[in-house]
């Protein structure tokens, strides 16, 4: 899944990852997440943004701009 594709966030809460997932599509740049946590429940394990490489640029001004860090 990563050839491609640059991660451009990482976090542990499934949330922050969802908003910042719908704030990217929402400005016009594909983004999904991938969810690396073991379970569901026990929450270990780190969840991270991905956007198609060419749009990286673009996903990492929308970052600074809204101040994600």
């Amino acid at each position: 899944m990563n050839e491609g594709w640059t991660k451009i966030f990482t976090t542990e809460d499934a949330i922050e990852a969802e908003i910042l997932k719908q704030g990217l599509i929402e400005s016009d740049i594909i983004a999904v997440t991938m969810n690396k946590q073991d379970s569901p429940h026990k929450m270990f394990g780190v969840i991270t943004v991905l956007v198609p490489d060419a749009d990286a640029e673009r996903a990492v001004q929308y970052l600074s701009d809204n101040d994600i860090k």
